[in-house]
Formats: C-alpha cells, structure tokens, sequence
C-alpha cells in the first residue's frame, strides 16, 4: 500500500495535493523493542459521506428528442431516472462541443479556458487556443488529488490538434487531467464501426470489426461496467468520477439495422408535424409550461412540404437512423446504470444525465448526406439520386450520414435554431436529469431554475464536502464560474442563484439576466462555412422577457430599447471578464494553422515516419493535398506473393494507401468512398530489399484536381496511372496514418479492416511535397477551399 495519509480534520483541503504529515510517535531502535509502535497506513479519501459520481453526456442531442422531455426518440433510462430523480428544464450548454466539455470538466466559462471553439478551429487569442490554463485545474484533478477514483469513457474533444501526437505532451489529455483512467477516442466525431481508440495514450484496436457486431458505444459501456466493478471489488470505501461520454449522437449516426427497424414509418408525417406532435407532449409532460408557444420555423430552414417528394423517404430514414441512435446510446447507458444498482451503489451516486452538449445539430444540410464530409469535399457528389439509390446504407458501416437541418429544428422543439447557435435556446438549452435517491428526498420533479454546465463541478465539490482549492500543484487558482445547483435539489421554489449567464459561438451572441435575454444571431447559417460575413457592427439584437415568453418567441427590443441596451452593455462587460474579446466569426479559415495562429506540428516540404507509428492524427502529418508530392518506402518484399500495407492515410470515407497486393504494388485513391482510383504496377514486385515510390503530378488550377500517378521501383518506373478527383481539405476528422497497416477502416478495400500489415519490412517511409508548395501552402486559406466546394454545388 502507498504511504499516503488521511488528512487530519483541521488540515484544509484548499491546497492540492494534500501534504503527507509525519506521524510524531516514539522512536525505537529495533521492531523487538516491545514499545514499537507504528502508526497505521491510512488512505487518501474525501470527507465521510461523498457520493460515487456518474456524469453521462450525450452528443449533438436537443432539447426536444428524448421522451424524457417530450422527443420522439425512445429514451427509457432518461425516463427512469428522472422519474426518480429531477428534470432540470432550463439548464444550458455552450452551443458547441469542445466548449461544453471544457466548460463541464473545469467549472469555468468555455472562454476563460481557451474553448471559444472546438480545437480543429483554435486561435492564439487567449479566449481562442485550446489551452487550459493550469491557473484552472479540471474537477477531476481536484477528486483525484481528494480520494476519489477517476475514469473517463468516450470522446474527449479538448485535446489541442497540435498536442494530439503520438509524443503529446499529454498534460491536457484525460490521463492529464484528472483521470487515472481513459477508453475513447480523441476528437470531434468517429465511426462507430472502426473507432480510432485510445487506452491511456496508447492507440489500441477495437476488439471487433463491424461485420463481428462491433458498436462503439456498446464496447465504452463493457469498459465503464468492467471499470466500476472493479473499481468497488478493490476499493469499495473509495468513492468514484465516472465520466460516460459516448460519441453518439454525432454525425456520423451510426446503429444497427435492428434498432432503425423500431421506428420505422415513425416519421413520415415530416419534421413540420413531429415538431407539433412533440409540443404538445412536453406540454403534457410540464418541461415547459401551458402558455410556452411554439416558435416560427426559420425562412432558412425548408418546410417539409417544400422538399421534393421523391425525397421523402429517405428523409423520414434519416430520422428513424437518429431515433434509433439515441436510443440505442440509451440503452447501453442503461446497462451502466443497472451494474450500479447491482453493486449497490446507485442509490449513493450522483448521476447527471444530460442529453446533448449542444442543440441538435443542423450541419447535415437541408437535404442531409450520405458522408458528412459531402458537405464541404464534394456537395455536388451528394445529390438526391446517390441517397436514393443508397437509401438502405444509411446508419451502416458504408455510410458517414447525417440528416436533413429540418430533423434538427425538429429536435430542438420548441426553440429557435440549433447547434453553433449560441444567441438562442435551440443551441444552448439541454434536458438534463439529476438523480441521487440519498441525497435529496425529491422523487419524478421538475426543477425550472437557471443553470448553466459551468455548474456542475461546484455542485459535486458540494454534494462531496469538498471546498474549492485555491492551490492545485502549487499554482494558485482561478475561482469557479459555476454555482452550486444543490440548492434545488429539495427546493422546488428556491431562488435561482444564476442570475447572469453570458453566450457566445461563432460571433451569435446573448446575455440572460434575471429572466430577460439579449440575444444576436450572427452571420451564416450553421450548415454553410464560407461565404462573406456581415459586419458584426451591423448584427440586430432581439429583446425576450422569458419569465413571460419561455421559448424566445416575441422580440421586445422596439418597446424596451433602453433595457436591450443596457443588456447589450452587460454581455460586453460579462464578455471581457472571461476573454470572449476579440470577437472571431470566421469559420473555415480558422482550420487552417497559418491563418488562424495556433502552433503546427510539421514544418517544411518533407517528413520521415517510422514502423510501429500508428495514429498520427491528420494535423501531426504534411499536407499532400493540392500539391504534387512524392511517398518514398524502404522496405524488404518478402516473395513473390507480397501482400498489406506499406502506409496508409485516411480510412474508408476518403484518404490513400500504398500497398502490396497478390505481389504487385498498388497505391490506392478514396475520395469520399464513392470515387475511386487504383494505380498498380505491371510486374510481381521482386524479393528482398527495394525503395518504393509513388509519385503524384497534381494537375494544378484549383483546389480538389485531378493527378497523375507513377510507381517506381528502385528509380525505375513500373506504373502509371490517374486520379481524376481528389480531397481539396481533409481525408477525415477520425482516420489517422500509420505504417506497416492500416488501423479503423480501410481506405481500399482490397484489404480488410483486420490482418492487412505488410508481410515484409517497412524500415522507413517519407513524405515529401513539392518545396515551393509548402512555401506558399499557407497562402491557400481555408475559405477559399471551402468556397471552391461550394461552387460544385
């Protein structure tokens, strides 16, 4: 056992870690002595009484799709713990992911911690980079360094794009933060199917392909279930933080047939009549309240009756795929939950359940997509015959679908917008359930007061006897922004004690004070990324008394213009606290390092990569997009009958291979997972050791052309080739490159997701671009990509 000692009841707790005290006893000369005593080793724990903790996030989810508040989409563990517990009915998020989970895990204002955007979209503003200050130590740094237990299982999306190497540094990924342990992927979406996951920091495979049954959330739920067991059988005085943060129901929804047949036909009346039918049950329900009224539907978003008819059943699929996606994350919620009760210990847990980090999202398009990635590589290849004609794919391992924006309105019932869309409810108010049967008498209540997830690390410091530190590993500490929702917990009628709330994503902007709103909406709409802004001088502010007006739907801001002024002054002030200034609406330029200022992690025109990497996230390696580029691999063929693969980048929605196959040397073009090249040499690859090469002569004259392909063997040419299309951005946000295989799913299908490594030696691979490209590669800014996209349209 470590030598570590329970505090003392006098010695605070503010300053972490707690100092180990040396026991003053008397000191003998041998353990003969019969006056030798030792005193016992005593554990680190928190103060008597603190409660296990479960916190379970789901992704992309609205106010308005779980049948806990009155949505279409089944969610019985929702259900059962809120009948036991409380629905919280105003309680906010930031609009966007990386920001909630930042804001959830620190306590703090997603600004204030570096996370005014997600990390593939970092900055060097200060509000903007991605960078967790250590002046504010996540919750789960302060549990651990008090006794408690720590595990995180699912997405992490606060890990900076230029520290998510092989190498790190690793202070801000989970095992950096607080948590002793992590099962999950690293980023903003994956596959279901072929996750790239992580165990600590080390990339490790999924136990099952698809076609064995493999789904993602399944396996994190095997994980979290074998981890508390484990967890009580070896320590069961020791309390746990387990953090349970599924990738679903992000894009790309993915579930298996089964679960889809469960609704199929539920929504052929259209996203127009869900978005009523769902009104009404949440009235029922009392989420919101008898005179709340619907607001109008966007001239932005297209009326159901608009779409073309023909597409109506594809439509109404995408939806059952969501459902049943929710669902299906629900359930293995569930199983969670149910190992708790088995073990005894859910009575004395505390569990936020809180359905979505972000309003529904509506970054599908108004048609929805077969492969999210459509939306920006190739939205001309996204047309509605390709998602008739493979209707049946969606939600399947083939597919990287998302639905229509109107299925996200719908979701986000009764408010306005969605996802990215801070200035309003649609993009910021998720249902959220409390449940801890000994820790308030309450049973099936609504809470109605304020809160925000800013929230919920004061609340588990609270239900722990905990107090805020001051100092965590000697650095001293930045306050928490968060308030205590304990308050609530018995106190139906309490008072709120959030009266002030700031929000701000992508420049849409708001301000809550006591009951009143000040809201802006600023620029694009969440499913275009490029285009000219207006100038935020000229945004229009609205004015919603919502102790009147529940869902934001009549603006006051002509009859009390003194009032929204003198809201429009508060957010300023409430904005320059926590580092929302300089305000930045720029979307996809920000994806791109040079323009958007934060750290890159390859520099110059040539990059060496070694056997045994795997994982090498996408920004970590060189550019080869829109540029001729050359990939060099030394290797030993083992025969004439040479198979797997050398390198490969990207997986089964879009990215490229080098590879042997039935002997012959082959590279290998993915665009999308629908345009296909193939280039292989004439000849049986000889045995024994060679330099292998492709070379790529990109035909130039804008963004996404097509190339040339040559293979050469020892200098020598032995096949050509073309590529008539290629990617002008990004192979994937969830594929990565590795050497000597190709991990997740595979980017040619000539080999499996499993047992297609090189049957030789790969010793080296180099990457290397056309020197003047890389020169002027940060001059190709990342709207002008996304702009040329759109002109395919």
């Amino acid at each position: 056992m470590a030598s570590e000692h329970r505090p003392s009841p006098d010695l605070s707790r503010t300053i972490l870690p707690i100092p180990d005290r040396k026991p003053v006893t008397l000191t003998t000369y041998t353990t003969q002595d019969p006056d030798t005593r030792f005193p016992p080793i005593r554990q680190l724990r928190p103060p008597a009484g603190a409660p296990n903790v479960l916190v379970i996030l789901i992704d992309d989810a609205g106010f308005g799709a779980s049948s806990a508040f009155g949505g279409p989409c089944r969610t019985p563990t929702a259900e059962r713990l809120a009948g036991e517990g409380l629905r919280y009915t105003r309680f906010h998020t930031t609009a966007l992911c990386s920001p909630t989970r930042a804001a959830l895990l620190s306590g703090r204002n997603h600004h204030a911690v570096g996370m005014g955007g997600i990390t593939e979209i970092a900055t060097s503003a200060p509000g903007y980079n991605s960078l967790r200050p250590n002046t504010c130590a996540p919750l789960t740094e302060t549990l651990r360094l008090n006794g408690y237990s720590t595990a995180q299982f699912g997405k992490c999306h606060e890990v900076p794009v230029f520290e998510a190497t092989p190498v790190g540094p690793f202070d801000r990924w989970p095992t950096g933060s607080g948590f002793e342990r992590f099962y999950g992927f690293i980023g903003g979406e994956t596959s279901q199917y072929a996750p790239p996951l992580y165990d600590g920091t080390t990339p490790v495979q999924a136990p099952k392909t698809a076609e064995e049954g493999y789904h993602l959330t399944e396996d994190l739920a095997d994980r979290a279930i074998e981890y508390v067991r484990q967890q009580k059988a070896v320590a069961p005085d020791k309390p746990f933080f387990v953090y349970f943060a599924p990738g679903a129901t992000h894009a790309p929804h993915h579930v298996p047939k089964e679960w889809i047949e469960r609704y199929r036909g539920r929504f052929d009346q259209g996203w127009d009549r869900v978005r009523e039918e769902t009104f009404a049950r949440q009235k029922a329900l009392g989420v919101i309240p008898s005179d709340c009224e619907l607001t109008r539907r966007p001239d932005e978003i297209p009326a159901w009756d608009a779409m073309e008819p023909r597409l109506h059943p594809v439509l109404a699929r995408q939806m059952e795929i969501y459902a049943a996606f929710l669902e299906h994350a629900d359930h293995h919620a569930g199983r969670l939950v149910d190992a708790l009760a088995d073990l005894g210990v859910l009575e004395d847990t505390l569990v936020y359940y809180i359905i979505g980090d972000n309003g529904a999202s509506a970054e599908g398009t108004p048609t929805g997509c077969f492969s999210e990635w459509m939306v920006n590589e190739g939205p001309d290849l996204n047309t509605p015959e390709l998602l008739i004609e493979r209707m049946d794919e969606l939600g399947g391992p083939t597919a990287y679908n998302h639905y229509a924006v109107g299925w996200a309105h719908a979701m986000n019932t009764p408010y306005q917008w969605t996802k990215q869309i801070a200035s309003h409810w649609g993009g910021t108010r998720n249902g959220t359930i409390v449940h801890w049967p000994r820790g308030f008498a309450a049973r099936n209540e609504l809470r109605h007061q304020f809160h925000h997830v800013i929230d919920v690390a004061a609340t588990v410091l609270e239900a722990a006897g905990l107090p805020e530190p001051t100092m965590v590993n000697g650095v001293l500490q930045e306050p928490l922004h968060g308030v205590s929702m304990a308050y609530s917990f018995d106190g139906a009628d309490a008072p709120e004690r959030r009266p002030t709330q700031y929000f701000e994503m992508f420049c849409n902007r708001g301000i809550y004070h006591d009951g009143w709103t000040a809201v802006t909406r600023h620029g694009s709409v969440p499913w275009q990324m490029t285009g000219p802004q207006p100038p935020i001088g000229d945004d229009v502010w609205e004015l919603y008394d919502t102790r009147t007006d529940w869902s934001q739907a009549h603006d006051l801001a002509a009859q009390e213009p003194q009032r929204l002024r003198d809201l429009q002054r508060l957010f300023e002030l409430e904005a320059g606290k926590y580092n929302v200034f300089p305000l930045d609406d720029r979307k996809a330029e920000r994806a791109n390092p040079d323009l958007a200022g934060r750290p890159t992690v390859v520099h110059g025109s040539t990059q060496l990569f070694f056997p045994g990497m795997r994982r090498v996230q996408e920004n970590t390696v060189i550019n080869t997009k829109n540029k001729n580029h050359a990939v060099t691999a030394d290797v030993v063929v083992p025969g004439a009958g040479a198979r797997g693969v050398i390198v490969a980048q990207g997986g089964a929605q879009g990215g490229w291979a080098l590879y042997a196959h039935a002997g012959r040397l082959r590279y290998h073009y993915n665009l999308l997972g629908v345009k296909r090249a193939t280039v292989e040499s004439d000849a049986v690859l000889p045995a024994g050791a060679h330099q292998l090469r492709m070379e790529f002569a990109y035909d130039g004259g804008g963004l996404g052309k097509g190339a040339g392909i040559t293979l050469y063997c020892d200098g020598q040419p032995i096949g050509t080739g073309r590529v008539e299309r290629t990617h002008s951005f990004a192979f994937a946000l969830d594929e990565t490159l590795e050497v000597g295989c190709d991990l997740g799913e595979p980017v040619s299908d000539d080999y499996g997701a499993r047992d297609n490594a090189f049957d030789g030696q790969v010793n080296w691979v180099q990457i290397d671009i056309d020197a003047a490209a890389a020169d002027a590669d940060h001059l190709v800014g990342a709207e002008e990509r996304f702009r040329f996209a759109l002109t395919r349209q």
